[in-house]
């Protein structure tokens, strides 16, 4: 049995980080055994050794005060909740009930936005029936004289994207299958995504009305992926539903109700300043800047000083989801908000400041570094270093996408055979097709590393990895990928190096020394060309010489960069046999394999 150490007290979504498993499992043991504690809050030693020992591990004791529990743990882990959105110094006495937040995630064409609609005009909050003049990306539903709100975003994509920034706002997660159609590629994206968050799950199978719906077999393809359902003595509960129809809408909103009471009720401290997330925000026409901003913690008020990011503004108006204006919105309530200095970026948390002096500083200060970051290598779980990852059990944890599933199914079967009594590793998503932001938001939130196999990724996903720090590597030959992971994990692993465009250049004109060509005269007309970079000098489309720039010039002087539109003087270490209408490809050899 694995060994794990604990502290004297621990947060159950700590303990389920240390244990490697879903948050939701460790919250369904402890209720079984008659304890209920939601995601963030904390359980004795002796209640954390219990489900640790239900899960495999034997618990020693790490001697530590309970004020130290809330220390991270070794290796790779789930980023951290945004420390605005931390509930954790708020006097218990200030806290109250709040409606639980839903996301509804699934497949393309099973019915999520249908679900989401039918609920909508069916369900809405006493006194908006008809009233509904807009959608505003989130709104709220009244079930029993209770409220629950409802994100409508396009997906698990946004629904990861939010938590890259550390903005967790879904309390429950719904997984929409098609009776009809049964488990699809995105389905088990999503599966991998609602893990990865920790939340409770409820899953809506919907089209049950259509001829050739099969409840049975999605149930069946649902436990095949560990997405136990109740009826076989699982905890997910599994709700039938048809969009179309209207049948078990009511259903799924009580279970939502149910789910939300057992898991324990979502709470928030209404009197204090606001804090919340951008859910979408756009530039309108005649109002500039609006945002969606979900309240989830205090009470947002029209004239309240705002930043969100690096845009400051004060609020100049609060419209609710049925289009009418409101002058506060407290926990849970989704609103548009009017009066930013600029377009807020979704997934930014929201904050109000006493005053418009301190949030425009908070805003230049944020500014200010993002600059600096952008000077700096960001940090990230690779390969090459994470042998220096402290802690005497570490996770490697990793991404997988393949071409197809033949060879999805012989990666991950290789990585399965690989044990060292120091090294878990544990594959948190996997999927065909090309590497996309989506891969890359579940590995930032997950603290993984991506393996590409026999694909590239996209430009989203690539300027997503710049911007979160994420290691994507990419490989054509299975043992590649399994050497490189036993070199990490021993210390053995020596990075690639590879060439990374960087711009292109033309030969408008060609200088002659000592009557033979040496200088070409171009012009920059994509990316940048650099005093470092490398050039591949191509010919009607053939490569015709390469080398090293030995000088790079602007009319007489020796610069260190061009940039597109601009003229230029190159030589070349090597190659001097230039000719007019040649292009130069400029590459800079970087250590990465995005």
């Amino acid at each position: 049995m694995n060994k794990i150490r604990l502290p004297a007290s621990v947060t159950v979504k700590e303990l389920a980080e240390r244990l490697g498993v879903p948050g939701a499992q460790v919250i369904t043991y402890l209720m079984q055994n008659g304890v209920m504690a939601a995601l963030n809050q904390s359980v004795d030693f002796d209640t954390a050794a219990l489900a640790a020992d239900n899960f495999g591990f034997e618990a020693e004791s790490e001697e530590a005060p309970a004020t130290e529990a809330a220390a991270p743990s070794a290796g790779p882990a789930l980023r951290p909740r945004h420390p605005l959105l931390d509930l954790s110094g708020e006097d218990p006495a200030k806290l109250v009930p709040r409606p639980p937040v839903v996301a509804v995630l699934g497949h393309v064409d099973h019915g999520k936005t249908s679900i989401l609609d039918r609920i909508r005009t069916t369900s809405v909050a006493a006194g908006e029936a008809g009233g509904i003049t807009q959608r505003i990306g989130a709104y709220q539903v009244e079930r029993q004289g209770r409220l629950i709100t409802f994100i409508d975003t396009p997906g698990h994509e946004a629904f990861s994207a939010m938590r890259a920034r550390g903005a967790d706002v879904t309390d429950i997660a719904i997984l929409v299958v098609a009776a009809d159609d049964g488990v699809m590629p995105q389905t088990e994206e999503a599966i991998h995504h609602i893990r990865s968050a920790g939340v409770p799950l409820v899953v809506a199978i919907n089209k049950a009305d259509k001829d050739g719906a099969n409840p049975d077999r999605v149930l069946q393809q649902l436990a095949e992926r560990q997405v136990v359902p109740e009826s076989y003595g699982g905890e997910v509960p599994m709700v039938p539903t048809s969009a179309v129809t209207g049948q078990g809408i009511e259903d799924l909103l009580d279970t939502i109700l149910l789910v939300s009471d057992v898991v324990s009720p979502p709470r928030a401290n209404p009197d204090r300043l606001a804090v919340g997330t951008v859910i979408d925000s756009e530039l309108e026409r005649g109002r500039g800047p609006v945002a969606t901003v979900l309240v989830q913690n205090g009470t947002l008020r029209i004239g309240d000083n705002v930043v969100v990011g690096r845009v400051y503004g004060k609020i100049r108006a609060l419209t609710d989801d049925a289009g009418r204006r409101v002058k506060e919105a407290g926990p849970s309530k989704p609103v548009l908000i009017s009066g930013l200095t600029d377009v807020a970026t979704a997934g930014e948390v929201l904050q109000v400041m006493e005053t418009e002096k301190a949030a425009r500083a908070l805003a230049e200060q944020r500014t200010n570094e993002q600059r600096a970051k952008v000077a700096q290598p960001v940090r990230r779980i690779t390969l090459s270093d994470f042998a220096a990852v402290q802690g005497e059990t570490k996770t490697m944890t990793l991404v997988l996408k393949a071409e197809a599933n033949g060879s999805l199914e012989a990666l991950r079967s290789q990585i399965t055979k690989l044990e060292d009594p120091n090294v878990t590793i544990k594959i948190v998503g996997e999927g065909v097709g090309a590497v996309g932001e989506a891969d890359v938001n579940l590995a930032a939130v997950s603290g993984a590393i991506v393996i590409g196999f026999n694909v590239h990724p996209d430009d989203r996903a690539k300027a997503a990895a710049e911007e979160l720090g994420v290691d994507i590597r990419f490989y054509d030959v299975v043992y590649q990928v399994t050497d490189d992971i036993v070199k990490s994990i021993r210390g053995m692993y020596e990075p690639s190096f590879i060439e990374v465009y960087q711009g292109r250049a033309e030969v408008r004109k060609v200088f002659s020394v000592d009557g033979r060509p040496a200088i070409a005269g171009c012009q920059v007309v994509d990316g940048k060309i650099t005093r470092a970079a490398t050039c591949t000098v191509r010919r009607d489309g053939r490569e015709v010489g390469r080398g090293k720039i030995d000088a790079l010039k602007r009319f007489r002087d020796d610069v260190r960069e061009v940039a597109r539109g601009y003229e230029c003087g190159i030589t070349l270490d090597g190659f001097a046999d230039f000719a007019e209408g040649d292009v130069l490809e400029a590459h800079v050899t970087e250590q990465q394999n995005i």
